[in-house]
């Protein structure tokens, strides 16, 4: 049986010399813990002030980022009988009951991934306007359903045995984000650690600016990752469901069913998103099949359901299915469709419902930035106006 604190091997990745990595490693070893120094292959000096200290190091080849740095801790830990991988930055000088804060936080529901959350002033999302300030925090929430305050954190508790059994794609500041969605998906806790402001958790402040190449690695990490949301199989689990938890089924009450469908997924984002996919399927030519794939989507990108089927009534018949016919024909012969007889409407409704599928995908996506946008306005108008915060739980 696993106990409620695991044995923990400490991981610190140390990226330039650190000056008082001796100190720090004295620290975590007066705590109790194992601790492995990870070099990425660009600095040197590291490992000589760690002379006479009982600690494994590990140079990497290249600069290969952190993905590999803390998959070399879980390989180590493994062969140790450590269960948890405590990471954080080298020249972190932070006191090392920091660890014992995210093991306690862990006691109780492990396996689980702990977060050390910095508050919003040293992360610089303070500084950011509300639209800037967490975008990794919402996609995480629509690709596993969870709210992580702070997905930059570098200072986490990880289960070793979860981080060698899953494949990660990552490998810079994507491999954090990525590790949070597959825990979530093999259902383990995503649990926060408030930190002191004074607590630096080795990350990049969320007010960085990323560069481009980042920016596309992260962009496409996330279409993964909602690619493999919305496949109909499920994940592999490391922990199951546990029984009595969850909502009762509320069949005998319809009221409280819908009322709790009103509610669920309900913050102006997740609204505008919502709206914005019941808007670009309720474009497409499935109109049989429509509302269930809405519902289904929405209910796997963790959307609020009944948004996204209202908004879908704006592509009413045939208003919208006749522009994207226009589109989809402007598409294919350069000019908009305008000879409107049997021979073209009946005997080629197979060219028409071909062109409605084509003019779909660039009218829907742009109806649907518009409807989402004035749904993400409209509602945050409300709230503000009502002072209702933000939240699942709101109106």
């Amino acid at each position: 049986m696993t106990p409620e604190r695991p044995k923990t091997l400490v991981v610190l990745w140390a990226t330039h010399p650190v000056h008082d990595l001796r100190s720090v490693v004295e620290g975590y070893l007066a705590d109790g813990r194992r601790v492995l120094v990870v070099d990425d292959g660009t600095t040197d000096g590291n490992f000589e002030v760690l002379s006479g200290l009982p600690v494994a190091h590990h140079r990497l080849r290249a600069p290969r980022g952190r993905r590999d740095a803390i998959l070399a801790g879980a390989a180590l830990a493994r062969e140790l009988g450590c269960e948890a991988l405590l990471t954080t930055e080298a020249d972190n000088g932070h006191d090392p009951a920091i660890g014992r804060l995210l093991l306690e936080a862990a006691r109780g529901s492990w396996p689980a991934v702990v977060i050390g959350t910095r508050p919003p002033e040293t992360a610089g999302v303070a500084r950011l306007p509300p639209g800037r300030r967490a975008p990794s925090r919402f996609w995480i929430r629509i690709e596993c359903g969870q709210d992580v305050p702070d997905s930059g954190s570098g200072l986490r508790l990880y289960p070793v045995e979860f981080l060698l059994t899953r494949r990660f794609v990552a490998r810079g500041e994507g491999f954090e984000v990525e590790a949070l969605v597959r825990g979530a998906w093999a259902g383990l806790p995503l649990l926060g650690v408030p930190l002191a402001a004074s607590v630096r958790s080795g990350s990049r402040p969320a007010s960085a600016v990323p560069g481009l190449t980042e920016r596309l690695s992260l962009g496409c990490l996330h279409l993964l990752l909602i690619a493999r949301t919305l496949l109909p199989w499920p994940h592999s689990r490391m922990v199951g469901r546990t029984r009595g938890v969850g909502p009762r089924p509320e069949g005998l009450h319809p009221l409280r069913f819908i009322r709790r469908l009103c509610r669920e997924h309900a913050t102006a984002a997740e609204l505008g998103a919502a709206a914005w996919v019941g808007i670009f399927i309720g474009a497409l030519p499935i109109i049989p099949f429509g509302i269930v794939t809405i519902a289904y989507v929405n209910h796997k990108l963790h959307l609020n359901k009944l948004a996204g089927i209202a908004a879908s009534n704006l592509c009413v018949f045939p208003f919208v299915p006749f522009a994207c016919v226009e589109v989809g024909h402007l598409l294919r012969y350069g000019r908009l469709w305008s000879e409107f007889n049997r021979q073209t409407v009946l005997h080629e409704i197979h060219y028409r419902l071909w062109e409605w599928l084509l003019g779909s995908l660039v009218v829907g996506p742009l109806l649907g930035a518009g409807g989402g946008l004035l749904t993400y306005a409209l509602v945050r108008s409300m709230r503000r106006s009502a002072a209702v915060p933000e939240g699942n739980g709101g109106p």
